[in-house]
């Protein structure tokens, strides 16, 4: 009964959300603005329906796998009975079907929002937003309809099973709870900034009224993508006993492409009100989206080897190619042909934030290309016939390194620069040259000193002297530094204004000191230990004290008791569990490993193969510097959580000739 229900309520979902999209269409081919209230009214009320229906069918899900109803076949094939019932909720977008359908219920919500935005008072605007409304009602409908016919969650077995699969072992964390819920959230969000944009171009409207919401919703979209993807780095490095944060696999930078995009996006806009960088806003707002699409063929279609990917069935994949592709060739056809008629101004001044704008966006699409060919080459490279071939880290890390670096020297001379408008005398560039220098100086210097103390403090256990270490610890230094300076020299009533600013730019480089540190300066020992075995790691000494065997709901375990203690202290010490786990119904064992945190770093250790009966093969690694890169990942949150904050980033008066947000904003 349940499946007949919920498929049901997707049915009109994505009945309501195409006949709102074809009023929408039918508007444009009779270019007919009367009556345009009364049918953005009849697109508001059936987008309203979709969502209310898509939240519903989303529910019936969840609690099909509350109550165990086995004859759901996505339930079945991802639950079980004896699952824990945090998990049971989980699974239910744990799985490909209901991680679709979870894709069209945050459409959905994100499609009644932009459609129940319809300003009241500013009339030239409203069929900008009509276009916006009844173009994310398309959207949701493709993605409804595809759910329906080719990602069926509801879909019944033909013979219902006793008891279910059980859902993957690996899935079995909080991390399933939080991780992809802000994923999608964050990709589909910028369906919401694409429509905007889209439907400002089909009104021929002016490039400032569709902006400011746009930027909100870039932010709110940024800012969940961002989170997610430092809960997803967190859950590797804890749930996979690897001890790695970030692997490069496609899945992963899948979700990097529209970060990088989006970011590129958050910049420019803050020049449209200047007529600056117009068509860099409109091309982003574009491409972010349909990356956003890209990410989710490359988890569905199966084409690319991912320990992330959800379905092997090339067919489901193909259908969203086609689907990016249409929206893509739609959305930059319709930019060229209005290309004429959109107003936009260079830049002039060089040594200007404007500039360094324009240069970050190069950086972030320049970023954006290098990981597009390494996680594609490989597989157009087998569709040519040529063979296989992998592309991994070193690739990766030897070409965006560079690219970080010189970002992270750009961020660091914006405090040094001010923004200028398109009428600005090109004269009047101001000359900061002196606490440049001053600046750049002392965070050279304190560089050499951090890298060279921790060289020789860690030689003994094979620390050496690296060159992307220094580099990378003179430019986060240099951007901390610069703000700090920026933040002393503003008035203390103003300094609010540049928090977000500060932040953002702070955390990121907080996290390139922490994943440079963490590649150049981490180690690790494999040992036999056993019972009252002891290991010298470093400073510290290892014992292993015993192990204890234990059974849970779903599992079965070995735990291993290690005390963790200084070589020069031995009075103080840690304990250690890292863990065997035997999963019975899917007939897997996982590895936990335990995380003893310290300033810089952790002591990682994880239980191998068992050698003999009370002995394993035991990896311990210290991983150096690593929360770092989630502290950092944390600061750029909260940048994008102060900015949300911030109400007159929201309403910003036509009339205003200052930049879109703050001269600060992000």
């Amino acid at each position: 009964m349940l499946g007949y229900i919920g498929l049901f309520t997707l049915i009109v979902v994505a009945v309501t959300s195409s006949i709102a999209a074809s009023i929408g269409i039918l508007s444009c081919l009779s270019c007919s603005k009367t009556g345009l209230t009364t049918r953005a009214s009849v697109i508001r009320t059936f987008a309203i329906l979709a969502c209310l229906f898509s939240l519903i069918s989303i529910v019936i899900l969840a609690y099909a796998f509350i109550v165990d109803d086995f004859s759901l076949s996505y339930v079945s094939d991802n639950s079980n009975s004896q699952l824990l019932m945090g998990f049971k909720i989980a699974a239910t977008w744990g799985g490909h079907q209901g991680s679709m359908l979870f894709w069209v219920v945050t459409l959905s919500l994100w499609a009644a929002l932009i459609t129940s935005l319809q300003p009241a008072t500013i009339q030239n605007n409203m069929s900008g937003r009509f276009h916006a409304a009844w173009l994310m009602q398309l959207i949701v409908a493709v993605f409804a309809w595809f759910t329906l016919l080719a990602s069926n969650p509801f879909e019944l077995n033909a013979i219902m099973p006793l008891e279910g699969r059980d859902l993957n072992p690996m899935l079995q964390d909080i991390g399933l709870i939080i991780h992809p819920p802000l994923l999608y959230v964050g990709y589909v969000g910028f369906a919401s900034v694409l429509s905007l944009a889209l439907g400002a171009l089909f009104a021929k409207a002016d490039v400032t009224e569709w902006v400011p919401l746009a930027k909100t919703c870039t932010v709110i979209a940024w800012l969940f993508l961002t989170a997610g993807i430092a809960v997803g780095s967190w859950w590797a490095y804890y749930e996979l006993g690897w001890g790695g944060w970030w692997f490069w696999d496609p899945v992963e930078n899948a979700s990097l492409l529209p970060w990088l995009t989006a970011s590129a996006l958050l910049h420019t806009m803050m020049l449209v009100r200047e007529r600056q960088l117009v068509f860099w806003s409109y091309s982003l707002a574009f491409v972010t989206f349909c990356l956003s699409i890209l990410g989710t063929f490359i988890v569905r279609s199966g084409v690319l080897t991912s320990v992330h990917a959800f379905a092997v069935d090339p067919t489901k994949g193909f259908s969203l190619l086609g689907i990016l592709t249409a929206m893509f060739v739609v959305a930059f056809v319709t930019l060229i042909y209005r290309a004429d008629s959109i107003d936009t101004k260079p830049i002039r001044h060089f040594q200007s934030r404007n500039f360094l704008v324009l240069l970050s966006a190069n950086l972030f699409v320049l970023a954006t290309v290098v990981v597009v060919f390494g996680t594609f080459y490989p597989m157009v490279y087998e569709l040519l016939g040529f063979g296989n071939i992998s592309v991994g880290a070193p690739y990766f890390n030897l070409l965006f390194g560079p690219l970080a670096i010189i970002s992270l020297f750009a961020m660091g001379y914006a405090p040094f620069v001010r923004w200028f408008s398109a009428s600005s005398d090109v004269s009047a560039v101001p000359a900061q040259r002196r606490p440049l220098a001053v600046h750049l100086f002392l965070s050279l210097a304190l560089a050499l000193l951090v890298v060279l103390y921790y060289v020789s403090h860690n030689e003994v256990v094979g620390a050496q002297w690296s060159y992307w270490a220094l580099a990378t610890v003179w430019g986060s230094l240099w951007v901390l530094g610069a703000h700090l300076h920026m933040l002393y020299k503003t008035p203390i009533g103003r300094r609010w204004r540049s928090l977000p600013f500060v932040l953002a730019h702070a955390g990121v480089a907080v996290a390139a000191f922490g994943s440079v540190m963490n590649a150049e300066y981490s180690y690790e020992v494999t040992r036999k230990m056993g019972p009252d075995s002891q290991i010298v790691f470093g400073d510290y000494q290892l014992t292993y004290l015993d192990t204890h065997l234990y059974v849970a709901r779903s599992f079965s375990a070995e735990q291993a008791r290690i005390e963790i203690s200084p070589i020069d202290t031995p009075s103080k010490s840690w304990l250690a569990l890292p863990e065997k786990r035997h999963y019975p119904v899917r007939v897997m064992n996982m590895t936990e490993p335990s995380m003893t945190a310290f300033w810089d770093g952790d002591i990682y250790i994880s239980l191998g193969d068992k050698i003999d009966e009370s002995h394993y093969a035991v990896r311990v690694q210290f991983k150096a510097f690593v929360r770092w890169i989630w502290f950092g990942a944390l600061l750029v949150c909260v940048s994008g959580v102060w900015v949300l904050a911030r109400k007159r980033f929201f309403i910003t008066p036509i009339g205003d000739k200052k930049l879109v947000g703050s001269s600060n904003a992000i």
